[in-house]
């Protein structure tokens, strides 16, 4: 039988019955051919918030040109032999709006091509929305049994996300799974249970942590809420626990990360490298800023967040608040971003421990996520840190109790953004992925917990997986225990695409120490980049078996 992949789907297919005997990438390369394709996209550059986006059309018109050199190789002098295992993300619609797994048989041939690469094993979110879709404490993990299933055939390791948060309005989203519908009933009742900002825009992404302790999801609290989903899955999976499910990565808001819904894409609301907003506003989190305010003895500052903190998409010196010498580095700014802030630890810290109480001695790693907000960092405020709550700046290091409340848990920390460097950014938004990546390391290091690592967007080049192999290793800071590659879908499957990952998987086993830097991306651009598809580029590219 010969499956064949459309432009829709995430997977590659191939007959079946001609993988018996695959043992190498080679091998399995062997076996396929890739139509010929002329890929449309768009490619969005932001050097500042007046930008236009631009498109192009992209062909490949000069192989030599646009040839990347990662696939070449020496002997460097590192002394490093620690091996980084590597994980593939799976696409976000790997399970079925009915919680069944996606197109099984194209899982089945990819997985095997996976393995065939080296890597170690894959990660999957474990949708809220899916599994508890049907009422409270009605679980339905089928779908992720026959995932676990077929993995285990196929001697890969599994990170399972546990996704609290809604699919959709995010970089990177590529379909819609919102909230359980029992859930969104008590949101419409009582929007205060989500996030919301000073204009009273709700976000329906993630429940508001100013509700956590209140019995406000049909007579439970979130964090109850959240406990139950975990131990369910501990007492579905409990015989794989430890074997093939090595990880259990725990979502704690948008994204899955630790983080305010500072940013969010949807409907426009923010663009790159927008400043974002305090999202403090939903009727729970005033109480809290009311009250810690009044236990400081400065009432007024309760009122409500600062006045002066711009909208979305402004810059730093736009605003009162995050000039150079703004409102943020007053007495005031200082109580408030420790509130704000501190809300967010707690609130990590609260699931985190539910979470240890339940996963602990099945030998599975617990592990928590925390974004790489790197525009805006080489200023005095780290506006954009700010508002997501990462209490960061010229004189306060946000990610240390972060760190130290992961290392209480023994809990691992997984960053973000580590395929991006400096010189990729633009100018103006005062970027520095590489120095933000830096402080982590250190921060991670002193805490003493470990730090794994994603990229943040979809890249296939030689300099993004160069970056990775550089700041896998340890020479200032830690050093990355694991590393997840934002994801599986078609373009991976690309020859040129696939090569790239087998050497980069290959360096990463060896500890980083073949790496060179490539050529990098030949458009030279500034990266702040999506690619994506024009609506008129629908044709099917096909991968079938010769």
């Amino acid at each position: 039988m010969t499956l064949t992949l459309h432009s829709s789907t995430s997977f590659i297919n191939i007959n079946i019955k001609e993988t018996k005997g695959v043992k190498t990438p080679d091998d399995f390369l062997g076996m396929v051919s890739y139509a010929q394709a002329k890929p449309s996209c768009r490619l969005i550059t932001k050097n500042s918030m007046q930008e236009a986006q631009l498109s192009y059309e992209r062909v490949i018109v000069n192989e030599k040109r646009e040839k990347l050199h990662f696939l070449t190789t020496t002997h460097s002098n590192i002394n490093s032999s620690t091996k980084v295992p590597v994980f593939v993300m799976l696409p976000l619609d790997t399970m079925t709006m009915g919680g069944n797994l996606n197109k099984p048989r194209a899982m089945h041939v990819s997985l095997m091509a996976l393995k065939s690469a080296g890597v170690e094993g894959v990660m999957v979110d474990a949708w809220w929305g899916l599994v508890e879709k049907d009422g409270p404490l009605k679980y339905n993990w089928e779908g992720y049994a026959e995932l676990v299933k077929m993995c285990k055939e196929h001697g890969l390791k599994l990170q399972i996300v546990m996704s609290f948060h809604q699919c959709g309005g995010n970089v990177g989203d590529s379909c819609s799974i919102p909230l359980p519908p029992w859930v969104l009933e008590e949101i419409s009742k009582n929007p205060d249970l989500v996030y919301t900002d000073r204009s009273g825009r709700r976000n329906p992404e993630y429940i508001s942590l100013g509700c956590d302790q209140l019995p406000v999801l049909k007579g439970r609290t979130p964090i109850q809420v959240y406990t139950d989903f975990m131990r369910s899955f501990r007492e579905r999976f409990s015989n794989y626990l430890g074997d093939v499910i090595v990880e259990i990565q725990v979502g704690m808001g948008p994204c899955g990360e630790l983080r305010y819904p500072s940013y969010p894409e949807s409907n426009g609301t923010w663009r790159f490298p927008g400043i974002g907003e305090f999202q403090c506003y939903d009727k729970y989190m005033r109480a809290s800023l009311a009250a810690a305010a009044k236990a400081a003895g400065k009432d007024d500052w309760g009122q409500g967040g600062p006045h002066d903190s711009g909208q979305y998409n402004q810059f730093p010196e736009d605003t009162g608040f995050f000039q150079r010498d703004g409102t943020w580095n007053s007495e005031y700014g200082q109580f408030f971003l420790e509130w704000y802030s501190g809300k967010l630890v707690e609130h990590g810290d609260r699931i985190l421990a539910a979470a240890e109480g339940i996963y602990q001695g099945t030998g599975a790693k617990l592990s928590g996520k925390v974004a790489g907000i790197h525009w805006h960092y080489n200023t005095r405020s780290h506006a954009a840190e700010l508002t997501a709550g990462y209490y960061n700046t010229r004189h306060t290091n946000g990610y240390l109790p972060i760190a130290h409340m992961f290392a209480k848990h023994r809990v691992v920390f997984n960053f973000t953004c580590m395929e991006m460097r400096d010189g990729e950014q633009p100018q103006s938004a005062n970027c520095s992925p590489e120095g933000l990546v830096r402080q982590v390391k250190n921060a991670t290091r002193t805490a003493e917990v470990e730090l794994a690592g994603e990229n943040a967007l979809e890249r296939y080049d030689g300099g993004a997986y160069s970056q990775v192999l550089a700041t896998s290793r340890s020479e200032s800071g830690n050093g990355l225990s694991a590393f997840t590659f934002l994801r599986m879908n078609k373009r991976l499957f690309v020859p040129e695409n696939w090569r790239n990952l087998v050497q980069f998987v290959k360096n990463m086993s060896d500890g980083g120490r073949n790496a060179t830097l490539p050529e990098c991306d030949s458009s030279r651009t500034d990266l702040y980049v999506h690619f994506i598809k024009k609506s008129h580029s629908k044709k099917a590219t096909e991968v079938a078996l010769v």
